[in-house]
């Protein structure tokens, strides 16, 4: 673990609790930075948030423009959630923020989740550093998320909705979209993606009550891939674009998302088209060729893809993207998965079953799945599988028995061991 989430970790309560009250005390003891950030672009959704964000803010910086960004997970260093002005923040004024926060939390007489503080600690570093535009992405549902004291931004977007978290969001699909368009705010225009249709109700429900006017994948404007580019279509213009420089099917609706997004901000057609080449989104169905896996599969002619997705949505879209390449290029494929325990791992495997790919589990730190309990899962989905000790044991069974196409995936956290094995697969 890198030194500062060492330090949130140890210092402020790591539950989540889905709450604003907290949140308002600490922004109001630290002089509301959420008021004076840059236009804010908060984005909402259950996947593809992510890849939206990394689209948008290539567009962006192809037009010229600088761009703050806060994601999160991280991968391998947390300072990878907090980006100043196209870079990512440094170790000594992050901690300096974080000082102030923590002074202000003691103060306040309260205390902080791990979220809530580090969602404070950007907008303070944001707040204090000149850029054009904020991108802000929503850490959990919406409604009740530490980035929802966000009052008057200039675009609000909802990425696909679909079933994660059941624990805080619940089994309802309708609840799930209400809860996320809990972004949408006043008289500032929302870009929704694709929706299914009780998800998409709900949003416009949520849209009408604040008086959101929206502008809806599908409806409004559409995107498509034609002759090895991006086509992108809306009511007023016809786009013929690159593709997105990020793999897989699914990146033409986030990229279709990102435009729209674009557009509403008056950037031009020139940087639309370059910052879909130039973009780049670590562990989103990313090709490994560097570090010890990449060269362990480099030394045995085998492609090795990582994919941090972890519900069955993005499962269906890693396995839309492995038939494709197999479809090309047959090759005999293995799955190197781990999961967390509190994920829907039968509706990820679901999603995968007819990839006939050889299984391999592994864990990982934290509350990862019993290997032998995923492999099981897996099996029952009709896949071969096996549990292995480590990532590094599974890669190498993987490939002494010839897979030529290898895929770890299952969760952000087994990615980010992964990227973080070598300084050369850090994401910057």
């Amino acid at each position: 673990m890198d030194p500062i989430s060492e330090r949130l970790r140890a210092r402020h309560p790591q539950r989540i609790d889905l709450s604003l009250d907290r949140m308002k005390a600490l922004c109001a003891a630290l002089g509301d930075p959420q008021h004076r950030l840059p236009p804010v672009i908060h984005v909402a959704g259950t996947n593809g948030k992510g890849s939206t964000v990394s689209m948008i803010r290539a567009i962006a910086e192809a037009a010229g423009l600088k761009v703050h960004a806060y994601t999160s997970p991280h991968l391998v260093r947390f300072n990878e959630r907090i980006r100043l002005a196209g870079k990512l923040i440094e170790d000594d004024q992050l901690n300096a923020i974080l000082d102030r926060i923590e002074a202000a939390t003691s103060d306040s007489g309260g205390e902080a989740t791990v979220f809530e503080s580090t969602t404070a600690a950007a907008f303070v570093a944001m707040s204090e550093t000149p850029a054009d535009l904020a991108i802000i992405e929503v850490g959990l549902g919406g409604v009740l998320d530490a980035t929802n004291v966000i009052e008057r931004p200039l675009l609000s977007v909802i990425t696909p909705v679909d079933y994660d978290h059941a624990e805080f969001l619940g089994t309802d699909l309708a609840g799930i979209a209400a809860e996320k368009a809990g972004v949408l705010k006043p008289g500032a225009p929302g870009v929704i993606a694709r929706q299914q249709e009780v998800a998409m109700a709900a949003i416009e429900r949520a849209a009408q009550a604040v008086h959101a006017p929206l502008t809806v994948m599908g409806v409004d404007f559409d995107a498509w891939t034609e002759r090895g580019g991006l086509a992108f279509q809306d009511q007023q213009r016809f786009l013929d674009l690159p593709a997105p420089g990020l793999a897989g099917a699914h990146q033409i609706d986030n990229a279709g998302v990102a435009i729209a997004a674009a557009l509403e901000l008056d950037l031009p057609e020139t940087a639309i088209a370059e910052g879909l080449r130039s973009v780049r989104w670590p562990a989103r169905l990313q090709r490994i060729s560097a570090g010890p896996y990449g060269e362990a599969a480099k030394a045995m002619d085998a492609e090795l893809w990582l994919d941090g997705g972890h519900n069955p949505h993005a499962a269906r879209a890693l396995a839309a993207f492995l038939a494709d390449r197999q479809a090309r290029a047959p090759r005999p494929l293995a799955l190197i998965c781990g999961m967390l325990a509190n994920k829907d791992a039968g509706g990820f495997f679901a999603a995968l079953k007819d990839s006939h790919a050889t299984v391999f589990t592994v864990g990982f730190d934290g509350t990862a799945a019993d290997p032998a309990g995923l492999a099981a899962v897996a099996r029952g989905h009709g896949l071969a599988a096996t549990p292995a000790g480590s990532v590094d044991e599974a890669l190498k069974l993987a490939l002494r028995l010839g897979a030529g196409r290898v895929a770890i995936c299952g969760s952000l956290y087994l990615a980010g061991e992964v990227l973080g094995a070598s300084r050369e697969t850090w994401p910057d």
